[in-house]
Order: structure tokens, then C-alpha cells, then sequence
């Protein structure tokens, strides 16, 4: 009998942070857990910051995941906002390391292109395809919630595709050049 997946979903945020619990039993995605923490009663960045990373080890303590999906910074045109971003991603990221867990990091583009074909929709596009797909009815406070869920739906769709699964092997060109001296011309 397989085990239960748990893969724990990160959206990064310094001043709001979603995350989620997804349990893959039997093939099936099941919430666990959807909620955010709220940081904006902190004044300094680094209290933040160690309020993140436990709360990552704490989810991960809690509910034992075997797996760690986080959502990639979107690029816009304020650099302050990405290096507190990319700081808030890099604690949770180090929380989950720290633990043993496999990190795989997704772009929003991946993210809602896995959950409801589209790469550009808005985030109730996400929220209501994920209402679908998961039968959730009550619709969280905060669109960080629903995105760390995506996040790990999104995971759980990459992870259990067939071209995942063919690719578990690869391990760069080397080892398809070992594996297949035949094919690689040389001058």
C-alpha cells in the first residue's frame, strides 16, 4: 500500500504569507490546511523574517510533509520588493532544507498554467478552478491562501506527470553522452 504524499505549498511574502497542505491519498488531492500568516504587525524586517522560518518548521514539524513547493518571486520593476521578497523565499526555502525536504520552486506562470490551463489568469481564475477541482466551498480572506494551495497542487501535477516520471533518471548531458556514445558526432 503507498503512503500518503504531504506537500507543504509556500506563496512568499514578507507582509502576507500563504501557505498549504496538500495530502495525495490514493492518487487524490486533499486539503489539509490553507491559511496565511500575517507579518504586518512587525515593524522590523528580520523579526519577519524569523517569524517566517518558524512558522515553516513548525507546519513542517506538525504535518511531517515529504515535499516543499514554493511559488519564484515575480520580476517587476521594484528592486526593493524583490530583495524582500527573495529574502522572505530564502528563509522558507533554508526552514525546509534545514528539515530534509526536497525544494522544487515554480513561476506564477507554471503555477497557473497547471491549474487551469491558462498562464495569464487572475488569481480568482486560480481560486475558482481550484474550488472545482478540490471541492473546497469557503473562500479564504487573502489570495495568498489559495495561491501556496496552486502551488502545491501545481507540484503534485509536475510530480505525478508522465514526462515526470520519464525524466526521474536524467542526469544532464553527461550521462546521456555516457549512455549513448553512438549518437554524439564528432569533427
Amino acid at each position: 500500500m503507498a503512503k500518503d504524499e504531504i506537500i507543504l505549498g509556500i506563496d512568499p511574502g514578507t507582509q502576507l504569507m500563504g501557505y498549504a497542505l496538500l495530502r495525495i491519498h490514493k492518487g487524490q488531492p486533499q486539503v489539509l490546511l490553507m491559511d496565511v500568516l500575517k507579518l504586518t504587525s512587525q515593524k522590523d524586517i528580520y523579526a519577519r523574517l524569523e517569524t517566517i522560518h518558524t512558522r515553516v518548521c513548525e507546519l513542517v514539524k506538525l504535518y511531517k510533509p515529504s515535499t516543499f513547493a514554493i511559488e519564484a518571486p515575480f520580476f517587476g520593476k521594484n528592486v526593493q520588493s524583490m530583495l524582500k521578497l527573495g529574502r522572505a523565499q530564502g528563509v522558507a526555502i533554508a526552514a525546509a532544507m534545514q528539515a530534509g525536504l526536497t525544494v522544487t520552486e515554480y513561476s506564477p506562470k507554471k503555477v497557473k498554467q497547471s491549474i487551469t490551463g491558462n498562464g495569464n489568469a487572475d488569481k480568482d481564475q486560480v481560486w475558482k478552478m481550484l474550488q472545482r477541482i478540490l471541492q473546497i466551498e469557503e473562500k479564504p480572506q487573502y489570495f495568498d491562501a489559495t495561491d501556496a494551495l496552486a502551488v502545491a497542487l501545481c507540484h503534485h501535477y509536475q510530480s505525478s506527470s508522465p514526462l515526470a516520471a520519464a525524466g526521474k533518471g536524467l542526469k544532464g548531458w553527461e550521462a546521456f553522452i555516457a549512455k549513448n556514445p553512438g549518437r554524439v558526432k564528432k569533427n
